[in-house]
């Protein structure tokens, strides 16, 4: 009976404690659950229903899988899919280039801080703007790069955005210029943590610039590409805004992918239950994807 008090008093610390605890997560976990996990839960039930969100909650009726079997035969989901896969293409070009501006930048180059603010300038811009300064470079009549091909001798430029052949490669440049800035950042500071040893030693030994990279740099900074390769592929998926403000999907629906396709499907045609089957066979691509790439990555990361 002695340690009653002792007790008593530990518990009601333990009990501040806690609730302290659940005071600061409070908010944060509110947001959480109302603007993340009840829509979600919402939209998975959608996902199986006929349903628009301007009519009332009476109106839902539930389809079964009748919206998922229904993707499998709209051309404009299935065209949209095809560019979501082509764009992903950027992302192992994006970090190629990245690597090579880095290891060029870490050698040979002073004033990196300098080079970083430049490099890191298109990543930090608005996407608004961006897209509005390459509207105009690839303007078909008028634009800077059409002026200089003609001047070079070529009578038929492309016509970039215009040209269906043309468009999503030049997404593509477009969202490579933009990425280059962030993979070139986290590459630098992966660099200057490699021992300098390392390379002494390799000098030493005789080593090449191409063996010092691939058996020394390359190796040390994978962990760092798979970072950038998993998260690359997430934006990737999740294009929406330079799309939107750049071609809206134009010419013919060739630069239109999944997240745009979604955007127009619930908000312009009004059909959130197929919006919400679009939504969820994003997540699933998605989720596939990461997960290759978390057992791939157990071939060639070296932590």
């Amino acid at each position: 009976m002695a340690n009653t008090p002792t007790v008593t008093k530990r518990s009601s610390r333990v009990l501040r404690e806690n609730a302290a605890g659940y005071a600061f997560i409070g908010p944060m976990f509110l947001g959480l659950l109302v603007f993340t996990i009840v829509p979600t839960i919402l939209s998975a039930i959608l996902s199986f229903s006929e349903w628009s969100f301007i009519a009332g909650i009476d109106k839902i009726k539930f389809v079964g899988f009748s919206n998922y079997a229904k993707l499998l035969d709209d051309d404009v989901f299935l065209l949209s899919m095809k560019n979501n896969l082509v764009l992903l293409l950027a992302v192992p070009i994006q970090i190629v280039v990245s690597l090579l501006i880095a290891v060029v930048v870490d050698r040979l180059v002073y004033f990196k801080s300098l080079f970083k603010v430049v490099f890191f300038l298109p990543y930090i811009s608005s996407i608004v703007a961006v897209a509005i300064v390459f509207q105009l470079l690839f303007h078909p009549s008028y634009g800077p790069i059409n002026s200089f091909l003609t001047a070079i001798g070529i009578d038929n430029p492309p016509k970039w955005l215009a040209d269906i052949h043309y468009a999503l490669p030049s997404v593509m440049i477009i969202l490579i210029w933009i990425g280059i800035g962030f993979c070139l950042i986290v590459y630098l500071a992966a660099l200057q943590s490699i021992p300098r040893d390392l390379y002494e030693s390799a000098d030493i030994d005789g080593a090449g610039a191409w063996t010092r990279f691939s058996r020394i740099t390359f190796p040390l900074v994978s962990p760092t590409t798979f970072f950038l390769l998993v998260t690359g592929l997430i934006s990737s998926f999740k294009s929406f805004d330079i799309i939107k403000v750049l071609t809206e999907g134009r010419p013919a629906n060739t630069t239109s992918v999944i997240t745009y396709y979604l955007y127009t499907t619930a908000f312009e045609n009004l059909k959130t239950g197929y919006a919400s089957s679009i939504a969820w066979l994003l997540f699933g691509c998605v989720l596939l994807i990461t997960l290759v790439q978390l057992y791939g990555q157990k071939k060639w990361v070296n932590y």
